[in-house]
């Protein structure tokens, strides 16, 4: 008989393994595939960027708010930062990012395991959960490994990443014990446009202020930098606002976004032409505006704004200045789409938080089960959020179940 078994040995799963055995329970992890911390590997492009210096609470996403200000606390924060401080993890911050001093998301998963390996945890490894039963107990499988627990703690993430075993398997167990989901959908990825013109730009990063509009309605900001793709866009900031389109699009709303390519101008772009011009005599409007924007795009932007890449600017009709204008300051993207699960970083949806008690990630339908992670209703902007978010849950998930030692 287990203290506590935990299905799916991702970031979550690991971490309330490591502080259940802390707490003296009797611990066995299952993980489908054939290692844990597949997913945690391919994080922040293989650095694995795991926790952020600005932890406000607007860049975690859910319709239960107050309810993830009692999971997200300064103290759960601080136990975070020292726990990894406690197995050896040296951070280095970028931008607010922490990153693994060997620049190495190994680094962490292999922290990690190394720890709970020496608390006496049973990593189990190949076992697919399709089942769990209970009676007097739980029941894990009860036709093939029929392993008994006292209590379960579900950390099987959401669907992005699904490479990585995340197929959304942990909500099927969920239901059976009657929590409902909130659609789980794609988030943290790229959109994908409307237009043949894609391919002329794609390539080309650029440093912009990009904005969301849902039924004309502005919706979110991001300035940063964005990636023109042969499909739309992405990079940080795309991905920041995806999880609105995408919720959006599933509702049937119309999704544009709004692209400022000179984020860095405070004036009238029009007045700047005009001084440039001025001061730039003999130069195309072309290789002025080469001055700070690539090449592919200034391409783009004066075919669609129907001018000629030698037209001098003083010699262009005031309609098409005027379009130009606006295709460099206001550029609209209708959007159609986002990228599947398979290149998502993230899930929007899940387990709604008003369905488990925040003080201890305990079920408030069953008493026993446990849910931490990707699992519950909770994204975060890209910058380690999410990771910390299912550190902290694992962590609480974890703390709140106490072996017989202590009973």
């Amino acid at each position: 008989m287990k203290d506590v078994v935990i299905i799916g040995g991702g970031a979550a799963g690991i971490v309330a393994a490591i502080f259940a055995a802390l707490n003296n329970s009797k611990v066995t992890l299952l993980e489908r595939n054939d290692k844990c911390g597949k997913k945690l590997l391919i994080t922040g492009n293989g650095r694995c960027n795991y926790w952020n210096s600005d932890q406000n609470l607007n860049h975690y996403h859910t319709d239960d708010i107050d309810i993830l200000k009692e999971i997200k606390t300064k103290e759960n924060d601080n136990k975070i930062l020292d726990f990894f401080d406690s197995i050896g993890i040296v951070h280095k911050i970028k931008n607010g990012y922490y990153y693994p001093y060997s620049n190495q998301a190994i680094s962490i998963k292999n922290a990690l395991i190394t720890k709970a390996k020496l608390l006496n945890v049973e990593i189990i490894n190949n076992v697919f959960v399709e089942e769990i039963i209970k009676d007097s107990t739980f029941i894990i499988n009860p036709n093939k490994e029929n392993i008994r627990s006292k209590k379960v703690i579900i950390t099987t993430g959401g669907m992005a990443a699904s490479k990585t075993g995340s197929d959304g398997n942990g909500y099927n167990l969920a239901k059976t014990f009657g929590h409902t989901i909130s659609k789980p959908l794609p988030a943290l990825t790229s959109l994908i446009g409307e237009g043949n013109y894609f391919k002329k730009w794609a390539g080309i990063r650029s440093d912009v202020i990009i904005s969301l509009y849902e039924n004309d309605k502005r919706i979110c900001t991001e300035t940063g930098e964005i990636q023109l793709t042969d499909y739309g866009i992405s990079g940080i900031c795309t991905f920041n606002i995806s999880r609105y389109a995408s919720i959006g699009l599933n509702k049937g709303k119309k999704e544009i976004v709004k692209i400022n390519f000179v984020p860095w101008l405070n004036s009238s772009l029009k007045d700047y032409l005009n001084q440039k011009a001025k001061e730039m005599k003999g130069y195309s409007i072309s290789q002025i505006l080469e001055g700070f924007l690539n090449y592919k795009l200034v391409n783009l932007l004066l075919e669609k704004s129907h001018i000629k890449n030698d037209d001098m600017w003083e010699n262009i009709n005031e309609s098409n200045k005027k379009l130009l204008v606006n295709n460099i300051t206001n550029f609209k993207i209708n959007i159609t789409g986002t990228s599947t699960f398979d290149k998502a970083q993230v899930t929007t949806g899940g387990i709604p938080l008003t369905e488990i008690n925040p003080k201890t990630m305990e079920s408030n339908k069953i008493k026993g089960l446990y849910f931490a992670g990707e699992i519950l209703d909770v994204d975060g902007d890209c910058g380690g959020y999410n990771l910390g978010f299912a550190f902290i849950t694992g962590m609480i998930a974890g703390k709140s179940i106490k072996g017989d030692n202590n009973d």
